[in-house]
């Protein structure tokens, strides 16, 4: 009994001394090289900022526009009327032209969404993808956005 219990205390003695030091590269640092070791890792340096957005300036008025997108039941549009601010949109309303009562269920539900998702907001910050459940219909709402911000350049 006692040559097995020393060859496993022998085995545990060699892991922990193969392992000891792994662990310790895990977290920077070990005890050879003068770190504390097991201290977390020191912050890295802020990155510089984001250079500032630069935006259009919109001429104020309502604008619309069809835009359309690709759906499992073919092409689909909305038309899309935004109504701009001092380069905000401060109203918005969708309405479809479902090719089929499941698409016009969708287009229904991105119009009632919609108005939480872009009114207040600066008309180029603007990126819509999934609106209450809609994850089509903003491909015809920023294809509509596209020409109602070329529009209002003019």
């Amino acid at each position: 009994m006692t040559s097995v219990y020393a060859k496993n205390t022998f085995a545990v003695l060699a892991a922990l001394t193969v392992i000891g030091p792994l662990a310790g590269c895990s977290l920077g640092a070990n005890a050879s090289d003068g770190v504390n070791a097991g201290a977390p890792a020191a912050p890295a340096a802020p990155s510089a900022p984001a250079a500032p957005v630069t935006h259009a300036n919109y001429k104020d008025g309502q604008y619309t526009e069809t835009g359309s997108y690709q759906s499992p039941n073919g092409t689909e549009s909305i038309a899309v009327t935004l109504t701009l601010a001092a380069n905000s949109v401060t109203a918005v309303t969708i309405v479809g032209n479902g090719q089929s009562s499941n698409s016009q269920i969708y287009q229904d539900m991105f119009a009632q969404g919609i108005g939480a998702e872009v009114v207040g907001k600066n008309i180029d910050e603007l990126a819509v993808t999934k609106v209450a459940g809609s994850s089509l219909t903003s491909g015809g709402f920023n294809d509509a956005l596209a020409t109602i911000k070329a529009d209002a350049l003019k």
